[in-house]
């Protein structure tokens, strides 16, 4: 398509040829005044009213949920038009499991198989002004030419503040409906924010684990976001509450955390703690955590928080305001490596869960509730919870795809082999002898190689 027809199909705001006499040259192509006002002009022409302008000043939750509503073609929203003639209005990025939406192109070969992963294309929120034409509210990603190359302004107009109220509210409410988790990230060039759909939500049947403690913990969160908090209200306890569960990989605190975030009708919210955390990003995912209340902030490996930012990390608990309406659940394979004081005081860690091997019965439990019994009788399925002693829940669901493989590809399963197996791979594990001959217990590089 030549850029001349480009220019006939696609409306756009600014356009360079406007300005190819102007002495400025570029700097009056992105003048960004005259960028905000032409988008506020065509809004009130196109809507027959004026609108205002508004920033978000604490957090990107407005444009998080734009960015969603563009993602999954809600129908709510509209690309209104481009602003920039000479500057992108679409964007992809490689989906290696795509939903079926619109935007996705995942062709088959000639085989009938996939070609690869798909490319998932749409409209970029940059350069382009999206309204909701419902609540009157028009979100505008403006670029502006900066030092090294085009950076942006976000912009946000609105008829009025009761029309912005109402926008927001609705969109926190299709937030919950979706079961979205807001997931922060701290990297080098700061602290990221991102929404992502729950992978295979679970309920509480699928959590195994001594019951009296699962009770627990259930009954904990339940109390926390009951609608009419009467718990705390009546014995004036503090509206936030802090679990820790610790113990061995593949045990069930992960499974036990998606159970938790799956059930509860409130915000979610994981923080992937990195080297890179410090007194900034903690400050902020409490700001944000605050203002999302009555939510849960789920803190995976806090005992890989950095030494550096620990006290500050541990004020932050100590707060007044900081956790207010958070229910926060901490995990950790290696209690020994948390600071004492994390447990040591009331308001931080209120309590400390262990999160213990699955015994015969739990594992008798498991297995069934997998679905062992497409690949043996009952009684085989007792046989090899006993067989499994020592085996995390993580390895029960291992042995039951090795198991389904073996009876896949050749119709029988011998499934003392593969516990033996994978016994003799765990003693590996814990000797740290991976190899079982001779020199070739080495593990590394010798100088010829």
């Amino acid at each position: 398509m030549t850029l001349l027809n480009e220019k006939a199909l696609r409306p756009f705001l600014i356009r360079r040829d406007d300005y190819e006499a102007e002495p400025a040259g570029m700097e009056a192509y992105f003048d960004y005044t005259m960028a905000v006002r032409r988008i506020a002009d065509w809004l009130c022409e196109r809507y027959g009213c004026a609108f205002h302008l508004y920033y978000q000043e604490d957090s990107d939750d407005a444009w998080d949920g734009l960015e969603d509503d563009i993602r999954s073609g809600y129908a709510g929203v509209e690309h209104a038009i481009s602003l920039f003639d000479l500057v992108e209005t679409r964007s992809f990025k490689y989906a290696s499991d795509p939903a079926p939406d619109a935007g996705r192109d995942s062709k088959p070969d000639a085989g009938g198989k996939s070609a690869g992963p798909a490319r998932d294309i749409r409209m970029a929120v940059r350069n382009n002004v999206f309204v909701y034409p419902a609540h009157r509210v028009a979100f505008a990603r403006v670029p502006r030419l900066a030092q090294y190359g085009l950076g942006y302004e976000d912009l946000i107009f609105a008829e009025s503040d009761a029309q912005l109220a109402g926008f927001l509210a609705e969109l926190r409410e299709r937030q919950l409906a979706d079961r979205q988790l807001l997931v922060f990230t701290d990297t080098r060039d700061g602290l990221e924010r991102s929404r992502e759909t729950a992978e295979r939500p679970v309920d509480r049947e699928g959590v195994f684990m001594d019951e009296s403690l699962k009770e627990q913990i259930f009954r904990s969160v339940d109390t926390f976001f009951a609608d009419d908090r009467s718990f705390y209200q009546t014995y004036g306890v503090p509206y936030k509450r802090g679990i820790l569960l610790y113990g061995k990989p593949g045990n069930g605190k992960t499974t036990l955390v998606k159970s938790i975030s799956a059930t509860v009708n409130a915000p979610v919210a994981y923080w992937q703690i990195t080297e890179f955390t410090g007194s900034e990003s903690i400050q902020q995912v409490f700001d944000a955590a605050v203002k999302l209340a009555p939510m849960v902030l789920v803190v995976e490996d806090i005992d890989s928080m950095p030494e550096s930012c620990r006290s500050y990390f541990l004020n932050t608990l100590d707060g007044a305001t900081s956790r207010e309406g958070i229910f926060l659940i901490g995990t950790t394979n290696y209690p020994e490596k948390i600071d004492p004081a994390l447990m040591n005081r009331a308001g931080r860690f209120d309590r400390a869960y262990e999160v213990k091997l699955p015994n015969e019965p739990l594992r008798l439990d498991y297995l069934t509730y997998k679905g062992t019994g497409r690949l043996t009788d009952e009684a085989g399925i007792a046989e090899i919870a006993r067989l499994t002693e020592g085996f995390t829940f993580a390895q029960l669901a291992e042995l039951y795809v090795s198991a389904a493989l073996e009876l896949h590809q050749t119709g029988a399963t011998d499934w003392q082999r593969l516990i033996a197996g994978m016994k003799t791979d765990l003693s590996k594990g814990r000797s740290r002898e991976w190899m079982s001959e001779g020199a070739g217990r080495r593990m590394g590089f010798s100088a010829g190689n």
